[in-house]
Protein backbone atom coordinates (compact mmCIF):
# COMPACT_ATOMS: atom_id res chain seq x y z
CA UNK A 1 0.00 0.00 0.00
CA UNK A 2 1.40 3.40 -0.97
CA UNK A 3 1.41 6.22 1.56
CA UNK A 4 3.21 9.52 1.07
CA UNK A 5 3.49 12.79 2.94
CA UNK A 6 4.24 16.12 1.27
CA UNK A 7 5.13 19.32 3.06
CA UNK A 8 4.91 23.04 2.55
CA UNK A 9 5.80 25.75 5.04
CA UNK A 10 4.85 29.43 5.31
CA UNK A 11 6.37 32.23 7.33
CA UNK A 12 3.92 35.14 7.81
CA UNK A 13 4.94 38.64 8.90
CA UNK A 14 2.50 41.38 9.89
CA UNK A 15 -1.24 41.79 9.92
CA UNK A 16 -3.63 40.02 7.61
CA UNK A 17 -4.28 43.02 5.35
CA UNK A 18 -0.76 44.47 5.21
CA UNK A 19 1.32 41.38 5.98
CA UNK A 20 3.12 39.03 3.67
CA UNK A 21 3.99 35.38 3.65
CA UNK A 22 6.77 33.32 2.12
CA UNK A 23 5.72 29.82 1.03
CA UNK A 24 8.26 27.05 0.61
CA UNK A 25 7.63 23.64 -0.90
CA UNK A 26 9.74 21.00 0.82
CA UNK A 27 10.32 19.28 -2.53
CA UNK A 28 12.14 22.31 -3.90
CA UNK A 29 10.08 21.96 -7.08
CA UNK A 30 9.38 25.70 -7.12
CA UNK A 31 11.20 28.73 -5.77
CA UNK A 32 9.96 30.38 -2.59
CA UNK A 33 6.56 31.93 -3.35
CA UNK A 34 5.18 35.17 -1.91
CA UNK A 35 1.59 35.12 -0.63
CA UNK A 36 -0.63 37.98 0.58
CA UNK A 37 -4.24 38.67 1.49
CA UNK A 38 -4.55 40.89 -1.59
CA UNK A 39 -3.46 37.96 -3.78
CA UNK A 40 -6.52 36.11 -2.46
CA UNK A 41 -9.09 38.86 -2.73
CA UNK A 42 -8.03 41.51 -5.25
CA UNK A 43 -4.99 41.25 -7.48
CA UNK A 44 -2.23 38.68 -7.64
CA UNK A 45 0.60 40.99 -8.76
CA UNK A 46 3.03 38.08 -9.00
CA UNK A 47 2.02 36.56 -5.67
CA UNK A 48 0.17 33.32 -5.08
CA UNK A 49 -2.77 32.37 -2.87
CA UNK A 50 -4.05 29.23 -1.18
CA UNK A 51 -6.77 29.06 -3.84
CA UNK A 52 -4.24 29.15 -6.67
CA UNK A 53 -2.38 26.31 -4.98
CA UNK A 54 -5.66 24.35 -4.66
CA UNK A 55 -6.25 24.99 -8.38
CA UNK A 56 -2.77 23.65 -9.16
CA UNK A 57 -3.39 20.55 -7.06
CA UNK A 58 -6.86 19.95 -8.51
CA UNK A 59 -5.88 20.40 -12.17
CA UNK A 60 -2.81 18.16 -11.92
CA UNK A 61 -4.63 15.46 -9.93
CA UNK A 62 -7.53 15.48 -12.38
CA UNK A 63 -5.18 15.29 -15.40
CA UNK A 64 -3.42 12.25 -13.95
CA UNK A 65 -6.67 10.49 -13.07
CA UNK A 66 -8.27 11.30 -16.42
CA UNK A 67 -5.23 9.98 -18.28
CA UNK A 68 -5.33 6.78 -16.23
CA UNK A 69 -9.04 6.25 -16.81
CA UNK A 70 -8.78 6.84 -20.56
CA UNK A 71 -5.78 4.51 -20.83
CA UNK A 72 -7.47 1.75 -18.83
CA UNK A 73 -10.50 2.06 -21.14
CA UNK A 74 -8.27 1.45 -24.17
CA UNK A 75 -8.28 5.05 -25.43
CA UNK A 76 -5.06 6.63 -24.15
CA UNK A 77 -4.97 10.40 -24.62
CA UNK A 78 -2.54 12.12 -26.96
CA UNK A 79 -2.91 15.26 -24.84
CA UNK A 80 -5.02 16.77 -22.09
CA UNK A 81 -5.02 20.49 -21.27
CA UNK A 82 -6.61 21.04 -17.86
CA UNK A 83 -7.42 24.28 -16.07
CA UNK A 84 -8.95 24.51 -12.61
CA UNK A 85 -10.67 27.75 -11.67
CA UNK A 86 -11.05 27.97 -7.89
CA UNK A 87 -13.36 30.64 -6.47
CA UNK A 88 -12.74 32.27 -3.09
CA UNK A 89 -15.95 33.97 -1.98
CA UNK A 90 -17.26 35.99 0.91
CA UNK A 91 -20.41 34.46 2.38
CA UNK A 92 -22.58 35.27 5.37
CA UNK A 93 -20.38 32.96 7.46
CA UNK A 94 -17.10 34.52 6.28
CA UNK A 95 -14.76 33.65 3.45
CA UNK A 96 -14.58 30.19 1.92
CA UNK A 97 -13.43 28.25 -1.09
CA UNK A 98 -16.76 28.05 -2.90
CA UNK A 99 -16.07 26.16 -6.11
CA UNK A 100 -13.55 24.47 -8.37
CA UNK A 101 -14.41 24.39 -12.06
CA UNK A 102 -12.33 21.97 -14.10
CA UNK A 103 -11.99 22.73 -17.80
CA UNK A 104 -10.37 20.11 -20.00
CA UNK A 105 -9.58 19.98 -23.70
CA UNK A 106 -8.10 16.83 -25.07
CA UNK A 107 -7.08 14.82 -28.08
CA UNK A 108 -8.10 11.19 -27.63
CA UNK A 109 -8.15 9.02 -30.77
CA UNK A 110 -11.05 6.57 -30.90
CA UNK A 111 -13.31 8.53 -28.55
CA UNK A 112 -16.29 10.76 -29.33
CA UNK A 113 -17.42 13.87 -27.42
CA UNK A 114 -20.00 11.96 -25.36
CA UNK A 115 -17.45 9.35 -24.30
CA UNK A 116 -14.90 12.06 -23.51
CA UNK A 117 -17.41 13.96 -21.36
CA UNK A 118 -18.45 10.79 -19.52
CA UNK A 119 -14.81 9.89 -18.85
CA UNK A 120 -14.19 13.46 -17.58
CA UNK A 121 -17.10 13.14 -15.14
CA UNK A 122 -15.72 9.83 -13.86
CA UNK A 123 -12.24 11.36 -13.46
CA UNK A 124 -13.73 14.32 -11.58
CA UNK A 125 -15.44 11.95 -9.15
CA UNK A 126 -12.41 9.69 -8.74
CA UNK A 127 -9.73 12.37 -8.35
CA UNK A 128 -8.33 12.31 -4.78
CA UNK A 129 -8.32 16.13 -4.62
CA UNK A 130 -11.98 16.17 -5.71
CA UNK A 131 -12.67 13.65 -2.97
CA UNK A 132 -10.95 15.89 -0.42
CA UNK A 133 -13.04 18.89 -1.52
CA UNK A 134 -16.35 17.02 -1.97
CA UNK A 135 -19.14 18.04 0.36
CA UNK A 136 -17.67 21.47 0.96
CA UNK A 137 -16.79 22.83 -2.48
CA UNK A 138 -18.93 22.79 -5.63
CA UNK A 139 -16.99 20.85 -8.28
CA UNK A 140 -17.85 20.96 -11.97
CA UNK A 141 -16.16 19.82 -15.17
CA UNK A 142 -16.46 21.07 -18.76
CA UNK A 143 -14.90 18.72 -21.30
CA UNK A 144 -14.14 19.47 -24.96
CA UNK A 145 -12.73 16.84 -27.28
CA UNK A 146 -10.48 18.19 -30.03
CA UNK A 147 -9.69 16.27 -33.18
CA UNK A 148 -6.16 14.97 -33.76
CA UNK A 149 -4.27 17.06 -36.28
Amino acid sequence: MISAERRAQVTWTGTLAQGTGRLRLASGAAPELPVTWASRTARSEGKTSPEELIAAAHSSCFAMGFSLGLTEAGTPPESLDVTAVVTFAETTGGFRVASSRLEVRGVVPGLDQAGFAAAAEAARDGCPVSQALRGNVEISVAATLDQAS
